[in-house]
């Protein structure tokens, strides 16, 4: 009786130093380790805790570990935690996924995967690592400016992230971006890739630029504006609009759909002649609908 009680006693241990945590991840390399990185004071948090329990229970061959974020900050900062609760994955010792959040459907998920998948043999990983660097050559030149975060320019997560976009939009730097947190392979790859351990990460035509450090020391010499493409002025879109097609149509709505009763009986004329045109919808972009109305004046 004793010994089934105690099976049915969830595992989640409680680390509470970097040694601890540290021998955790080497002891368990065999097997799956998830090490949950948690706050008391958050609510979310010790909700997370019972589901991790509650997977404990069923998933008796992995491991489960919590730990308190600001207990023990070394491990915190090593493994980039901005907010709680954060779950990390480990298997051979080596950080293998990330969750961010109290999504207790995703934690189960997750854990479930990767709980029934083995590891590779040596000769997987290396194609696998040639995937991955194909794919973040490709990431990298998918603009001429890009810039790897955490979040979003409109939604940045961190600081230092917020910086990098105040900076790129008060030179009027064309850019795009990439979040970071939306997949952990790209995160950890890139870093790798680049040789280069921490985000922002700004590339431009497919070079590293460097962090937030390198573009700051960039705009006080006056140097970013020479490096990094610049959005084209307005007058400039508008000319570059009005002459992609033979007949550009500015309408409300777009060829599938008219939005204005006006738009609607341009589109039938122009079809009806069987003249090829383009179209623009001005509802999408304030800035040009308002913009051509001064232009054409």
């Amino acid at each position: 009786m004793a010994a089934g009680a105690a099976e049915a006693v969830a595992t989640v241990v409680e680390v509470g130093s970097a040694q601890q945590f540290e021998e955790h991840v080497r002891l368990k390399a065999k097997s799956l380790l998830v090490v949950h990185f948690w706050a008391p004071r958050a609510p979310q948090c010790v909700q997370m805790n019972d589901v991790m329990a509650e997977l404990a229970k069923e998933h008796p061959q992995v491991s489960f570990v919590k730990l308190e974020v600001e207990a023990v900050p070394e491990i915190s900062e090593k493994y980039e935690i901005s907010s709680v609760p954060t779950f990390l994955f480990f298997k051979n010792s080596q950080k293998i996924d990330r969750l961010d959040g109290a999504h207790g459907p995703e934690l189960t998920k997750k854990v479930q995967q990767h709980a029934s998948s083995g590891s590779f043999p040596p000769s997987a990983n290396e194609h696998l690592k040639e995937d991955l660097n194909l794919g973040l050559k490709k990431l990298i030149h998918a603009a001429p400016c890009m810039l790897f975060m955490k979040g979003t320019p409109q939604e940045p997560c961190c600081s230092f992230s917020k910086q990098m976009v105040e900076i790129l939009h008060n030179h009027n730097i064309k850019f795009s971006s990439f979040d970071i947190f939306a997949d952990e392979e790209v995160r950890q790859g890139l870093k790798t890739y680049s040789k280069w351990p921490t985000y922002p990460q700004l590339y431009v035509s497919g070079e590293l630029i460097g962090g937030l450090h390198i573009i700051k020391e960039l705009e006080a010499s006056q140097e970013l504006n020479t490096i990094c493409p610049k959005v084209p002025k307005l007058e400039e879109r508008l000319i570059v609009l009005t002459i992609k097609a033979s007949v550009m149509l500015f309408m409300k709505g777009n060829k599938q759909e008219a939005k204005c009763g006006f738009s609607k009986q341009i589109l039938e004329i122009l079809n009806s002649t069987g003249v090829e045109f383009e179209t623009f919808d001005i509802l999408e972009n304030e800035e040009v609908q308002q913009g051509l109305k001064v232009y054409l004046n």
